[in-house]
């Protein structure tokens, strides 16, 4: 099951916020059990302070790396050293990558080489090569569910939030259907699972929840191109969705 699968989770502490490490933890359990959970900085600056409660919460081991050099990033040489020999351990079914960070695109790149899959976690300012270069890619706006102020808690929630979620776009709709395309059978409905999968091969970050959906159906709904069409399962269990373009 997708659930059994061992990952190892590598954070880079220099431009992660620690502000979203509850909420990405609970994403990367979606995707397997993070049996290493490894983050990397100079743990000596006060600009990491903030981590070392949220460490102890989320059973998360931190990783020296002195700076040794100005403007030399160490933390991202320390993470690729230590990615490779978790690699070649053969410990793990896949990785983690949480960074912003292009630095990491070619680690990516030779993780997903030997057939193991790449999920990166970022900010919305993380170049496209790393992001075309993971299986998945999340933004971690999208999993930040509290806005609040803590000195003007009367301050609306969603405020803020609501400025991260993207426009559905003509060119993302055209991606839409032509994945659909791609999958439809002869009839032209196309099985909403496949769909979904293909597109997160063709765009590792599209994501519903970019675009303020929970879920691809809704999405999809909401753009009116579609028709949706729910069947019963052969198991009867849950229902199966099939979607096609409107004439």
């Amino acid at each position: 099951m997708e659930k059994d699968k061992k990952l190892a989770v590598l954070i880079d502490g220099d431009n992660i916020p620690s502000k979203y490490i509850k909420e990405m933890m609970e994403e990367i359990a979606k995707y397997g059990n993070p049996t290493i959970k490894r983050i990397y900085g100079d743990w000596t600056t006060p600009q990491l302070s903030k981590w070392k409660k949220i460490l102890l919460e989320n059973a998360i081991t931190p990783m020296q790396q002195y700076g040794y050099t100005s403007g030399k990033n160490a933390t991202d040489s320390a993470m690729i050293i230590d990615a490779m020999d978790i690699l070649y351990s053969e410990k793990v079914d896949g990785f983690c990558i949480a960074s912003s960070d292009s630095d990491f695109t070619r680690l990516a790149m030779r993780i997903r080489e030997t057939g193991l899959s790449v999920i990166g976690i970022g900010e919305k300012k993380t170049p496209n090569p790393f992001i075309v270069a993971c299986d998945k890619f999340i933004y971690l706006e999208i999993l930040h569910k509290t806005d609040n102020d803590p000195e003007n808690p009367s301050k609306p929630a969603n405020k803020r939030a609501k400025k991260t979620v993207d426009t559905i776009t003509p060119k993302v709709v055209k991606l839409i259907m032509q994945t659909v395309n791609d999958c439809a059978d002869e009839d032209g409905w196309a099985f909403l699972g496949d769909v979904g999968g293909l597109i997160q091969k063709k765009q590792p970050n599209f994501d519903a929840r970019n675009y303020g959906f929970e879920k691809l159906t809704p999405l999809i709904k909401s753009t009116g191109k579609f028709e949706i069409d729910q069947r019963d399962s052969q198991k009867g269990r849950a229902k199966l969705i099939y979607i096609r373009r409107k004439d």
